[in-house]
């Protein structure tokens, strides 16, 4: 079987295809377009992805989808995303692909599926969820640094548990790994999973301080 990053990349492919240019996403204002550019420009333009990650250059970000929009047409720009990285890009190795992309386009792929009506979660394969896990124990203090309230994600599917801020008061958020991967990226309102723990920390939580 393929790798969780592959079969995502496909997946979000396939349903960009059927949907078109103009659905919305879970990603503020952005449309499938919009998404479909931001993924080539992570992948092929090393100038100006960096404006994805570091906000004082996000102006590089905008121009780059703008220029990407510009210059190619929706069906092409998925085609690209669904052909992956460029030959010269290490995002074709595996390992590293398995790194920087498994997350991105799991995701991504929610951000579009959640966006639309009458959406339900995914049940994912045990190995699916045991490597949407393991990104989230490299990536859980990152995404919750900025956070004013402790963070424990417990997972539900299976054993395990990522302290993602240390604090007081102390939110504890329980979910299966898939879901409390979209819970620490950001997507509270969509993410099943339940929360708990201290009161004041679901007073104070605020999901705007999660993410990248």
């Amino acid at each position: 079987m393929a790798p969780l990053s592959r079969r995502e990349r496909a997946d979000l492919s396939d349903l960009m295809d059927s949907l078109g240019p103009e659905a919305p996403t879970l990603c503020g204002t952005w449309t499938t377009y919009d998404l479909a550019a931001h993924l080539v420009l992570r992948e092929r333009s090393p100038t100006a992805a960096p404006g994805i990650v570091l906000p004082p250059l996000a102006a590089l970000a905008d121009r780059g989808m703008g220029r990407l929009k510009a210059e190619h047409d929706y069906p092409h720009l998925v085609d690209l995303v669904r052909s992956g990285p460029p030959v010269w890009s290490p995002m074709r190795l595996g390992e590293v692909d398995r790194m920087f992309n498994t997350v991105e386009f799991f995701v991504h792929h929610e951000d579009v599926r959640r966006a639309q009506p009458g959406w339900t979660p995914r049940r994912l394969e045990p190995r699916d969820e045991n490597a949407l896990w393991a990104a989230l124990r490299r990536m859980g203090r990152v995404l919750a640094r900025r956070s004013t309230v402790g963070i424990d994600l417990v997972r539900t599917d299976d054993e395990g548990r990522v302290t993602a801020k240390r604090g007081e008061p102390t939110l504890v958020v329980e979910g299966r790994a898939g879901e409390l991967v979209l819970f620490a990226y950001g997507r509270t309102e969509v993410a099943d999973v339940v929360r708990g723990g201290d009161v004041r920390a679901g007073e104070q939580f605020d999901a705007g301080r999660l993410g990248l």
